[in-house]
């Protein structure tokens, strides 16, 4: 049964601001480590394998929640999945110790990872086939958003008011989303149900291979520093949380900079060319701040280039992947979702190495040396014709 025009011009909205809560609820604990690390009583990197272990969970849940969820109605599997994260943000806030939040974690990233490619994908069946595009990139402005207002906004709250503060401010807002949800989203959705061959024919196609492979690759060289972005900064240079809020801030606004002009670019220069663009800047990025290590300003320049590059990365490899084989598109762009999991999980855990033994300066270079390596396959990766 069709749904009404108000109930479809408003779902959109409802699955971008549940995005959002996906977003915060994954990012928050690289934006209050020393919080954490103070709280707990347990070491800033031992803090950051709250990143590191659930990143690994969310690499290995995408693909598998995928296929066993795919023929259950959408907007009773998108709501349950906010519920679940509503509830275990609230009791993330009432953790005693450090092994409880881990585990409330876990749990809660085993759910999560349902919402952000099922919410795509319930986005294609509520509204017509030509808004499609520009509804799917709406719904993933969820994300950027928690990165550029969330992030900072989840580094200032901490920071005066404690990490407990923030995961219930996080799951309140995960309990409106949940309501919106309910209240906008129509029944019966139905998705095209995965199949197993879907995965094997994935395996056998090369570019397919190599485009997750730069997905992991830039997304780990990224994770060495962002994981520890903080109290980077603030061992470097001495930067407060005020301070290390204004560079999250400049990661999460140049990334909307750098969407909206690869947004107005990429017809006219083709995703490989765009993707070309924008893992140079991030590249660039991350070497000035390897180079300016120690100097404030020179750092937060180096994150201004580093944003612009790092959604639209990641927005051209979902082109890309659908260019390259349109018929295995549905599980590509998940299998795409999980191997960026894995990258988070090798770079925080290369990151935590470092930190752990005082090598703050190394983790700039290893971090451009891995997008280097990304950029190389880009460049490998080139069409015949473009």
């Amino acid at each position: 049964m069709e749904s009404p025009p108000a109930v479809r011009s408003f779902a959109p909205t409802a699955l971008m601001l549940g995005n959002i809560v996906t977003g915060c609820a994954v990012l928050a604990p690289a934006g209050m480590l020393a919080e954490l690390s103070g709280s707990l009583d347990v070491t800033i990197r031992t803090a950051g394998l709250l990143i590191t272990f659930g990143a690994i969970v969310l690499c290995i849940g995408s693909p598998v929640t995928a296929w066993l969820t795919s023929r259950i109605d959408r907007r009773r599997l998108l709501t349950l999945t906010l519920t679940v994260m509503a509830l275990t943000n609230v009791a993330s806030a009432f953790a005693p110790d450090y092994a409880s939040l881990l585990i409330i974690r876990l749990l809660m990233l085993a759910i999560g990872v349902i919402y952000t490619p099922q919410a795509a994908g319930t986005a294609a069946l509520i509204v017509p086939v030509e808004k499609r595009g520009s509804t799917i990139a709406y719904i993933f402005l969820g994300w950027s958003l928690a990165a550029a207002v969330g992030l900072p906004l989840i580094t200032f709250v901490a920071s005066r008011y404690g990490f407990r503060t923030v995961y219930g401010g996080i799951g309140a807002l995960g309990f409106i989303s949940f309501m919106l949800l309910w209240w906008r989203l129509p029944r019966g959705l139905q998705g095209t149900p995965v199949e197993l061959k879907t995965w094997v024919d994935l395996g056998r196609n090369r570019m397919i291979l190599l485009l997750l492979l730069i997905t992991m690759v830039q997304m780990a060289g990224q994770f060495v520093v962002f994981t520890f972005m903080g109290p980077l900064l603030a061992k470097l240079t001495g930067a407060g949380p005020d301070a290390i809020s204004l560079v999250f801030a400049f990661y999460g606004i140049f990334g909307f900079v750098g969407i909206a002009i690869a947004t107005r670019i990429v017809d006219g220069w083709g995703p490989w060319r765009t993707s070309m663009l924008f893992t140079t800047s991030m590249l660039a990025g991350v070497t000035v701040w390897a180079l300016g290590a120690g100097i404030y300003p020179l750092m937060a320049a180096g994150v201004v280039l580093w944003g612009l590059g790092f959604a639209s990365t990641n927005s051209m490899q979902q082109v890309r992947l659908v260019a390259a084989a349109p018929a295995l598109a549905s599980a590509s762009v998940s299998l795409n979702t999980s191997v960026l999991y894995i990258g988070q999980a090798v770079g925080s855990a290369i990151g935590g190495f470092l930190y752990a033994r005082e090598q703050l300066h190394a983790a700039g270079y290893v971090a451009a040396a891995l997008i280097a390596l990304a950029l190389t396959i880009v460049i490998a990766t080139r069409p015949k014709r473009i």
